[in-house]
């Protein structure tokens, strides 16, 4: 089911990793380090990708090179939004991908791609269409983002805010279904695309949506998926028996776990974006998901690693 182990979510973005408590990101870096080996130690089988990046920055691929992360680990993944938040147009994504291939010989992954409805429903369709066509063959997972559009009362993890305007209104414009569950022009263009487009879908604790979200993803022909396990979320009652429910549900999908989220009395200031104080506990919260949904194979497996652009 896990096929593959995503370590944190965009850390180059200040909506998640916090710049101010490790302006270097070596914190990220060692972090990352002993979160890839304690991947690697549960289940070898199990395709390690440094945290999906946004913005696209060769800079910071660069970086994690330099401290040593990507030796640890067998992809990265890069996340573009164009025509939302991007400061590059539509048609570049192909040199946004030749540029991270500069610097690094790993697989690059599109573990996000997304176009929100904000503006006009008919514009996220034509999006969907471009993207797929500029990326076809170009990245061994396109992931779109998202099922869902997020709910207005839940709010968006971001550094937006209200003042912001669009920037943090489209946040809850991404999906392919309305907040009600009606569908978008959109979706229609998705079911050309798969089972090769794969898509995105965040479940937040206990969700309410996660039925009906795997009901979509078939009648879509979703294969494969990514989502999140979140470290901070464990601590909360009964979550491990949220953490069962949802990824048996997802059983039938080829799933790329995000670990991620700091608790708040774990780290260094009490926010899901800080530094922990001791990341060796955020290795071992990796160690303990994959000890219970994707326990170690037998050396006999072939292990998934090194996937090739097709």
């Amino acid at each position: 089911m896990i096929e593959a182990a995503m370590i944190w979510n965009e850390p180059n973005n200040k909506s998640h990793w916090d710049p101010e408590l490790d302006p270097d990101w070596s914190r990220f870096a060692r972090m990352a380090i002993l979160a890839a080996d304690a991947i690697a130690a549960e289940n070898p089988a199990i395709t390690r990708v440094l945290g999906g990046i946004s913005p696209i920055d060769a800079g910071f691929i660069s970086l994690m090179k330099g401290y040593g992360v990507l030796n640890q680990v067998d992809a990265v993944a890069v996340h573009g939004f164009p025509l939302d938040w991007n400061l590059w147009q539509m048609h570049e994504w192909p040199q946004k991908l030749n540029e991270i291939a500069q610097v690094t010989d790993l697989p690059i992954w599109v573990s996000e791609a997304g176009v929100s409805s904000f503006g006009a429903e008919e514009v996220q369709a034509w999006g969907l269409r471009r993207t797929a066509e500029l990326l076809r063959g170009k990245a061994p997972r396109v992931q779109w983002y998202s099922l869902y559009d997020l709910p207005h009362a839940w709010g968006a993890t971001t550094r937006h805010r209200e003042v912001e305007g669009s920037s943090y209104y489209r946040h809850f414009y991404m999906g392919l279904l309305r907040e009600d569950g009606t569908t978008k022009p959109a979706i229609r263009e998705f079911l050309r695309h798969t089972p090769e487009m794969g898509l995105v879908q965040w479940f937040h604790f206990e969700d309410h949506r996660l039925g009906d979200a795997v009901a979509w993803m078939k009648r879509l022909g979703v294969t494969n998926l990514r989502t999140g396990l979140s470290w901070a979320d464990s601590f909360r009652p009964n979550a491990l028996d949220w953490f069962d429910r949802q990824m048996e549900a997802l059983s039938d999908f080829d799933v790329t776990v995000t670990f991620c989220f700091t608790p708040e009395h774990r780290g260094l200031q009490p926010h899901h974006t800080s530094p922990p104080q001791a990341p060796e506990e955020f290795a071992e919260f990796c160690a303990s998901m994959l000890r219970r949904y994707a326990p170690g194979v037998s050396s006999t497996a072939v292990p998934m690693r090194r996937v090739s652009a097709a």
